[in-house]
């Protein structure tokens, strides 16, 4: 008697129409929260002054963020860096001051809600005009991304695989942007990184079930698109699973043990995953199913090796 099925058999397609109406709603929320709210950009992209200072035991930083709203600086960020005894600041651009007035100043304010030595490691100044430069080479690297994917995919596989391909990328970038604005969590250049390596992930995976898919429309010599589809999904699903269980753990053990600077970055990440999950079985696969994939699609071209071709 055999008590577990060794062969999986859900039926992913019969929930497309579903999944295609979620993927709507979170795409719509995300345009919508960016259009409306839009992101909260860190000084990489807003500009402004980094600054690291260190204390001989451990601080609170409450404290450290009343006393500098009280003393002028307005949306001042204050967060531990690596261990509870080191802190990064992060102001906006200040008027008619200098790097090194706004260092003294800063100093005196960490200095005065604490009676602890504090030690200025170093100060970093971001002009306006370069945050919207790298926001603007940021954007163009993900659109320079996306189409080079599309080349490789349509040689890789056919258009039609290329185009699913694309979508999903696109679903997964919208949806992850989407997330930081409804969070208005801070948006940085680690995010950033952490978009383009959400797009590598994504298109792996993707890319994965693509070739599986191709190689079951030329194997099966029966059954409807529908069906060769799941059949392709659940001959993949055990590795996607497993590929995106094992990320995720090494993802949570960054964001709840990394540090605050670091999380940003992990949380970007860890929302690719569970989104480049989903749109590697649903997206892609029912944006073929759109474009009324079939078997003739995946077909190689036959070589006529005749002898007949060497003669005069």
């Amino acid at each position: 008697m055999q008590i577990f099925k060794t062969k999986l058999e859900f039926d992913f397609m019969g929930k497309r129409k579903f999944a295609l109406g979620l993927s709507l709603l979170l795409i719509a929320l995300s345009i919508t929260s960016m259009m409306t709210r839009g992101l909260n950009y860190g000084i990489d992209f807003t500009g402004g002054y980094l600054i690291e200072a260190g204390y001989s035991e451990a601080v609170e930083l409450k404290p450290v963020r009343s006393a500098l709203e009280k003393e002028g600086f307005k949306d001042a960020q204050a967060q531990h860096f690596g261990t509870s005894k080191d802190i990064l600041v992060r102001l906006a651009p200040q008027q008619g001051a200098n790097q090194a007035e706004i260092s003294s100043h800063v100093l005196k304010v960490l200095q005065s809600i604490s009676e602890q030595t504090v030690e200025m490691r170093r100060i970093e100044f971001v002009g306006p005009q370069v945050g919207e430069e790298l926001r603007e080479q940021g954007g163009m690297a993900m659109l320079i991304a996306l189409f080079g994917i599309l080349i490789y995919v349509s040689f890789r596989f056919q258009f039609k695989s290329s185009v699913g391909a694309i979508l999903a990328l696109i679903h997964d970038v919208i949806i992850t942007i989407g997330v930081f604005s409804i969070t208005q969590m801070e948006f940085d250049l680690t995010v950033l990184a952490a978009l383009l390596a959400v797009i590598g992930y994504s298109l792996n995976d993707t890319v994965v079930v693509l070739d599986r898919i191709r190689e079951t429309f030329r194997t099966q010599r029966k059954g409807t698109p529908l069906s060769i589809l799941n059949l392709s999904i659940n001959g993949t699903l055990a590795r996607t699973l497993m590929t995106s269980l094992t990320t995720l753990l090494v993802l949570l053990a960054l964001f709840f043990l990394g540090g605050e600077v670091i999380h940003g970055f992990a949380f970007a990440l860890i929302v690719g995953v569970f989104i480049g999950t989903y749109s590697s079985i649903y997206v892609a696969s029912s944006a073929l199913v759109v474009m009324n994939i079939c078997k003739q699609d995946f077909l190689e071209m036959a070589k006529d090796d005749s002898p007949l071709d060497d003669l005069p």
